[in-house]
């Protein structure tokens, strides 16, 4: 077989405020490989279907200098993030041409070899779920709201919940959970089709926060008793003001902050103490060992029966990652930001 395109997308340089495409990330598709002969070394080969893009990308933009919970992107090399893909050859006898495998690290090429079949899921898909879902809700994002409300939300009958970015796939998993739980949730999203979509999940109060005030709807909803927190800034504020005392904040990301230039000095913290307010920041490969298990026994099921829904915002192409990257940093993605790089 004649070699064949194997497309990537670059990281091409630092960017000083949103990644901007063809600039922060390039594609490019001067790289050939021959898919029967490449060698494999004791490994196997990969057919990229699916990869993801989640806001937490935007801090491997840095500097190699800087330490991080996660490794930088490297200029000049391939974006990476979780994905699924298919086998096509393979050396190792735990995995199998066919099989589908799910993974962190996944490189933003058309084609990869990889070595440690320990580092990859092998998808079953008894629900015969898109393969999109399993970087998603059944994915880290999905992992990300079920593992850590599983320990740190505690929930108790009569609890209000908040969940910022409530129509986004944390989010809207969180919000979901919290209802299983029959608690009251509110949810803030950022346009009225977000808010559309956050009734039809079962959000009891949700609303648009670029034409709602935020501390004014807590305050008329709240007190509240549990905080789920993926912006920071302004809106951790509002919900430091409304909890109630004993209050459990679920630090999962402060993207209000993550293109801008310094951070935004939160101005009442004093509530964490005068409320006793129980405040848990997390990074979810922590809690992996913990719930993932019982996660893949739980979710894929809940997600094919229709009780956990999801938005996804699906584009074609590594061609177009830097959009999608660019959108989800500024908010304009609709649902789960996924790039499906081929088909079967």
């Amino acid at each position: 077989m004649a070699p064949v395109t194997n497309g990537r997308v670059l990281f091409n340089e630092i960017p000083t405020g949103y990644p901007i495409p063809g600039k922060t990330t390039v594609y490019d598709a001067s790289q050939t490989i021959d898919l029967e002969s490449t060698a494999l070394d004791g490994g196997f080969l990969i057919k990229t279907l699916v990869v993801s893009i989640d806001p937490y990308m935007r801090g491997k933009m840095r500097d190699p200098s800087i330490q991080s919970y996660t490794p930088p992107f490297f200029v000049g090399q391939p974006l990476d993030n979780y994905g699924v893909g298919v086998i096509l050859r393979s050396e190792d006898p735990l995995i199998k041409p066919g099989d589908h495998v799910y993974a962190f690290g996944f490189p933003f090429q058309q084609y990869f070899v990889a070595k440690d079949a320990k580092l990859f899921y092998k998808i079953q898909n008894e629900e015969k779920l898109p393969l999109s879902a399993y970087v998603g809700v059944c994915g880290m994002p999905g992992k990300t709201a079920y593992h850590a409300w599983k320990e740190y939300a505690h929930p108790q009958k009569g609890d209000v919940v908040f969940v910022s970015t409530a129509a986004g796939p944390v989010g809207a998993t969180v919000a979901q959970l919290a209802k299983f739980e029959g608690l009251k949730v509110i949810g803030s999203a950022g346009s009225d089709e977000k808010v559309a979509f956050l009734k039809s999940i079962g959000v009891d109060v949700a609303f648009n926060y670029k034409t709602e005030n935020t501390l004014e709807v807590l305050q008329r909803e709240g007190p509240i008793n549990i905080y789920w927190d993926n912006v920071g800034g302004e809106t951790l504020e509002a919900a430091l003001e409304a909890a109630a005392p004993h209050a459990r904040f679920i630090e999962c990301g402060m993207i209000s902050n993550y293109n801008n230039q310094g951070p935004y000095h939160i101005k009442n913290l004093m509530h964490l103490v005068s409320k006793s307010i129980q405040l848990s920041g997390f990074i979810v490969l922590d809690l992996f060992a913990k719930y993932d298990e019982e996660f893949y026994k739980t979710v894929p099921g809940m997600v094919a029966r229709g009780e956990i829904k999801y938005l996804e915002d699906a584009k074609r192409g590594l061609e177009a990652a830097g959009d999608a990257i660019l959108e989800v940093q500024s908010g304009k993605n609709k649902g789960k930001s996924v790039i499906i790089v081929a088909d079967e």
